[in-house]
């Protein structure tokens, strides 16, 4: 694994891909049970690029390729910006077959500027929510013989969908919003027998990471001002009870000095 960019986020992909190597390397001895479980467990643990270079440097074919940096989006990059996830080339998957069976796209891939799919009896997951995309419009054709295919696309993407559905059908739902400038337009084509090919929108899981501590953030804060208020209520409670308590000693002391004084004048009397 190069370390050009050890801080960059692994995929679910990438996590696989590092498991497969120590699953052969387990079946061909260069690990015992032992190392590899523990070897996996970090696998599966990993975030970066960086966690997963040292678990297979030292096996054959352990290297997990690092994307480019300029294909990912750079630090400074401005939130909701495209810019450096319309990558060109010819991306990096142009297929998924599932018969009997299931496939998936998923994690940090380059969608091709047209993606085919076919399903039989099986499904497919297409996510797009961390990709990059090999032009501003792409195409994925769906074909979905008795069984279905989810696609997932981020917020901000313009989708199109222009599938036929013969006793199936083509989720529309995502249809007529409008996307963030710059953001790439998926067009979905393709043909549904007795099967259907659903769109859905959903945030990335770093988005949702952020949406979780951001109510995280202000449940404390709400927690903090309740808190504060209490504080407040119960420091004016005691001063009144002491306010009363000085008016109580003050209207004590002053009768006692009166029946004092009454009893002065009826000895002197």
């Amino acid at each position: 694994m190069s370390d050009e960019a050890p801080e960059l986020r692994a995929s679910d992909a990438d996590r696989e891909r590092v498991a497969e190597v120590l699953r052969d390397a387990l079946a061909e001895g260069r690990l015992d049970m032992e190392e590899f479980e523990e070897r996996l467990d970090a696998t599966y643990k990993a975030r970066t690029y960086g966690d997963l270079a040292p678990i297979t440097r030292d096996l054959p074919a352990g290297e997990v390729a690092v994307p480019k940096v300029d294909m990912v989006k750079k630090s400074g990059e401005p939130d909701g910006s495209w810019a450096g996830r319309i990558v060109g080339g010819e991306g990096s998957s142009t297929w998924g077959v599932a018969v009997m069976s299931g496939f998936q796209r998923k994690g940090r891939w380059t969608v091709p500027k047209r993606f085919n799919a076919f399903a039989f009896w099986g499904g497919g997951e297409i996510d797009l929510r961390d990709a990059d995309f090999a032009d501003r419009v792409v195409e994925i054709n769906c074909v979905a013989i008795m069984g279905g295919m989810e696609i997932t696309v981020p917020p901000g993407v313009e989708v199109e969908v222009r599938g036929i559905g013969v006793m199936g059908g083509f989720d529309h739902r995502e249809e007529g919003v409008t996307g963030d400038p710059g953001a790439p337009r998926v067009i979905v084509t393709g043909f549904a027998f007795w099967g259907g090919v659903g769109v859905e929108r959903k945030l990335t899981r770093a988005r949702k990471q952020e949406l979780r501590e951001e109510r995280r953030r202000e449940r404390l804060e709400r927690r903090e001002e309740r808190r504060e208020l209490r504080d407040e209520q119960y420091r004016a409670h005691m001063g009144m009870l002491e306010d009363h308590r000085d008016m109580w000693r003050h209207g004590h002391e002053g009768r006692g000095d009166r029946r004092r004084e009454r009893r002065r004048e009826r000895d002197e009397d």
